[in-house]
């Protein structure tokens, strides 16, 4: 039996989850597996995705359970009126240990890249831990363009640990590589969209982060 989607919060309005890695957080034909709103509806709850996280990315996803919210969340989106903020894992020493990467982003089909066609784009982020083959983050994503943060990452020479869609073919330097990208949609601030409440969730680390977070530690 599948285990059940952690919900860290709901109302009548809302619901926040906290996705596990390799569910897809929407149906979709071009991609075969499993989707987040299909094991939410086998668990009898109804709901509809208004953002999506990479599916190998696990963390905070919010979903609408009204049409009347659903258009909120989608104006809060465009107005940048949410904060979501990630946790990382980089190869490397970052440097440096505090800033911001600006560099615009082009979709290009199933893939991005840093283009001066692109769209304006801002990651910022903050060393937590650093230890000498990789670095632990926290890191604020301004904007949300497609891959974003693992895009900015590995341009800047600091790809994300167990990164393969980014990172030119470099390995990991962590002992016993991820089997997916480091990186978790850690939190979730906003103002309640109907009742102006402020709403803000975490999503803890998974044990799969938390193991290769000690294992780059001792590497």
């Amino acid at each position: 039996m599948a285990r059940p989607i952690p919900i860290l919060f709901e109302d009548a309005h809302l619901l926040v989850v906290s996705k596990p890695a390799g569910l897809l957080s929407v149906v979709t034909g071009g991609e075969p597996g499993a989707s987040l709103p299909e094991a939410l509806a086998a668990a009898g709850i109804d709901a509809m995705p208004v953002h999506r996280l990479d599916r190998e990315v696990s963390g905070c996803v919010l979903f609408a359970r009204t049409e009347v919210a659903r258009a909120e969340i989608e104006d809060m989106f465009r107005a940048r009126a949410l904060k979501k903020t990630y946790w990382a894992l980089a190869q490397g020493r970052v440097q440096p240990a505090e800033g911001a990467f600006h560099f615009p982003i082009l979709e290009d089909g199933p893939l991005a890249r840093v283009s001066v066609h692109g769209k304006k784009s801002e990651t910022r982020f903050r060393t937590l831990n650093a230890w000498r083959a990789a670095t632990e983050l926290e890191v604020d994503l301004v904007t949300g363009r497609y891959n974003q943060i693992r895009l900015h990452f590995a341009h800047a020479g600091f790809a994300l640990v167990g990164e393969r869609k980014y990172a030119r073919g470099k390995d990991s330097p962590v002992h016993a590589k991820s089997r997916r990208v480091a990186l978790h949609a850690w939190r979730l601030e906003f103002d309640h969209p109907l009742t102006s409440e402020p709403v803000a969730v975490e999503a803890p680390l998974p044990d799969d982060l938390i193991e290769l977070r000690k294992r780059a530690s001792l590497a």
